[in-house]
């Protein structure tokens, strides 16, 4: 239970109020300031602003994905400032670099069914791949310029056309090995 500020304020013992044990609290002066609302900087004309809030003057650009964020978008971590955006995506935790946080994930999901169009046996591996690929990456931060998920879709009709050739190529095989039979 938290005590009340009165009771901290006293600078001796502090009475719990639910309780009734005595407590010694050592409390810094700055609980007891006014806090202020924080607010960013009004961006002037040529100078960079936040990419979540236009009109305020950056401050820093995120480590991971490069985008300006104001003051009040700016999280100091030990790796540097990240964006709210790559924050809740948790990149920040790990200590991924930002050269890893940087995978387009959508360009591999894309990418995958057609290469292994070259050696078509490992459709069969990236079919499945690809589509989880996609459905775990979906809301990863993109690249600097913003990209839509088209990319995305594709790689997953891809993979979805190759799951369904490969299923009608083993129900093909198996009416030809029963039609002998």
């Amino acid at each position: 239970m938290p005590l009340p500020k009165w009771e901290l304020a006293s600078g001796g013992a502090a009475i719990c109020t639910s309780c009734g044990s005595r407590n010694t609290p050592h409390v810094y002066p700055a609980a007891f300031a006014q806090a202020r609302a924080a607010a960013g900087e009004v961006a002037l004309d040529g100078e960079a602003a936040c990419f979540d809030h236009p009109d305020n003057r950056a401050v820093a650009s995120c480590v991971t994905c490069g985008r300006f964020v104001c003051q009040l978008c700016a999280v100091e971590t030990t790796t540097g400032v990240l964006c709210p955006t790559c924050l809740a995506a948790g990149i920040g935790k790990s200590g991924a670099s930002a050269i890893d946080a940087r995978a387009l994930y959508d360009t591999w999901a894309l990418t995958i069914p057609l290469l292994t169009l070259i050696v078509w046996p490992l459709t069969i591996l990236s079919a499945p791949a690809v589509g989880a690929l996609a459905f775990m990456r979906w809301k990863a931060p993109t690249s600097l310029v913003r990209r839509n998920r088209w990319r995305f879709v594709l790689g997953l009709s891809l993979a979805i056309l190759e799951g369904v050739a490969w299923v009608w190529f083993i129900v093909y095989i198996v009416a030809k090995i029963r039609s002998r039979a």
